[in-house]
């Protein structure tokens, strides 16, 4: 049981660094939208899209190696976060108390999982 409990972590922390992966691509995507389209900058971005497309999907097969898919998944949720943090951060968007109140309930649940699957 202990040698679970210590492969836990590495793997919790390999599947939300995926995830931070994962959401890098939106925010490549919309930089490449102040390009004009198949300009060099352009086709540069969507080439790195699919550069970190690549690794996520690297990743994302060993995180699916050490944790099972339904719990992979409902953590998935925790991109909506890193989305809005990065629409604060690079292009100056609002999070609202209502985004915060979400965001809140869907850390929450990962955390419940979290326990969950260490005391497995």
């Amino acid at each position: 049981m202990r040698q679970k409990k210590q492969g836990f972590l590495p793997s919790f922390l390999l599947m939300h660094l995926a995830f931070l992966v994962y959401c890098i691509y939106p925010l490549l995507g919309k930089f490449a939208t102040r390009y004009e389209l198949l300009s060099v900058r352009f086709v540069a971005l969507y080439c790195v899209v699919f550069a970190v497309l690549f690794i996520y999907a690297i990743l994302w097969q060993q995180v699916l190696k050490r944790i099972p898919l339904t719990t992979a998944i409902a953590n998935k949720s925790v991109t909506i976060i890193w989305g809005m943090v990065f629409g604060l951060l690079f292009f100056g968007e609002g999070i609202s108390p209502k985004m915060v109140a979400g965001s809140a309930l869907i850390l929450s649940g990962i955390f419940l999982l979290g326990t969950e699957m260490a005391e497995e």
